[in-house]
């Protein structure tokens, strides 16, 4: 054997080893949520009076430099705590299923008019800019794309945009993602419809009232498949809603974003975000996630 062949054997295996090494140190930077499968998935978002808080980043969270509904939101936000996301599945002209919140490109990208007007092929030569309209190197990512890199890492929560029901539950089905994705549904008919389709599905449900609590029991879907929505800031009436719900095991969410969110102040974000799971949420979305966690993490249970 050659002296020569002995060093490049040995430059190899120190390359090798160091490629390991940094992708198991970029890995251990991550706080993954992984569920080895659907049961796992509902046990784990199972309310009981020990549950800990759960944070949601909406839309993939909206830090600056890191542009909503992007893989380098959702680990941005992972590098600093364990969170679930909520993302906006919408079709482009060829029907190929991407990541945008609005049906137009103007406010979050480099392009301009309708999403629907445009093929794949076309929006993937866009850069995505971040809230405060600054263009990033970030392009616009597919479902499928999003899909691929959440495995092992996070749990997807798809909003309802204009991806229809059929075609949402296909790529689920397609990408073998009930494990870690979870389906907003605005009525109990669309949850039904899920459930028929695959009776393992978790749910992101509005349930914002006893009448719609109502819908949901007719009909049948169990409560052990779905957290609640039930809207966006403490109110008396939340009150009724999380003894409904608790009784049912349903943790109950409530969305920062349209509201606490917009507080001037870190300060003042933090209390509101406070006041959330002292009034009895266990689970706080929000555009700020790494901030809503920080603000919360004193009052989790190990």
């Amino acid at each position: 054997m050659s002296i020569r062949f002995l060093r490049r054997a040995r430059y190899l295996i120190f390359w090798g080893t160091l490629g390991m090494a940094v992708s198991a140190r970029a890995q251990e930077k991550l706080h993954v949520l992984a569920f080895e499968s659907t049961q796992h998935l509902r046990d784990f978002f199972r309310w009981t009076p020990q549950s800990t808080p759960l944070v949601s980043g909406h839309r993939g969270g909206m830090e600056v430099g890191f542009p909503e509904n992007s893989i380098a939101a959702f680990e941005n936000t992972l590098k600093h705590t364990p969170a679930f996301f909520e993302i906006d599945p919408r079709l482009t002209k060829d029907s190929v299923i991407i990541l945008m919140h609005d049906a137009t490109l103007d406010r979050t990208t480099t392009g301009t008019g309708r999403v629907a007007d445009y093929t794949w092929e076309e929006l993937k030569k866009l850069k995505l800019k971040d809230a405060q309209g600054r263009v990033t190197a970030h392009g616009i990512p597919t479902l499928a794309e999003v899909l691929e890199w959440a495995r092992g890492k996070t749990v997807l929560n798809f909003d309802k945009k204009d991806v229809p029901l059929a075609m949402t539950a296909a790529i689920i089905r397609k990408y073998r993602a009930d494990a870690y994705v979870m389906l907003t549904v605005h009525t109990a008919e669309q949850a039904l419809y899920y459930y028929r389709d695959n009776p393992e599905r978790m749910f992101s449900a509005f349930v914002k009232t006893p009448q719609a609590l109502a819908e949901y029991e007719r009909a049948g879907v169990p409560w052990d498949h779905m957290i609640a929505y039930i809207g966006p800031e403490v109110t008396p009436a939340n009150q009724e809603m999380y003894r409904l719900l608790h009784a049912r095991g349903v943790r109950c969410m409530i969305s920062a974003a349209p509201t606490y969110d917009k507080l001037k102040t870190k300060e003042e974000r933090a209390a509101a975000y406070r006041s959330v799971i002292r009034d009895g949420a266990s689970v706080l979305e929000s555009d700020l996630p790494i901030e809503a966690a920080e603000a919360i993490k004193a009052m989790s249970r190990k």
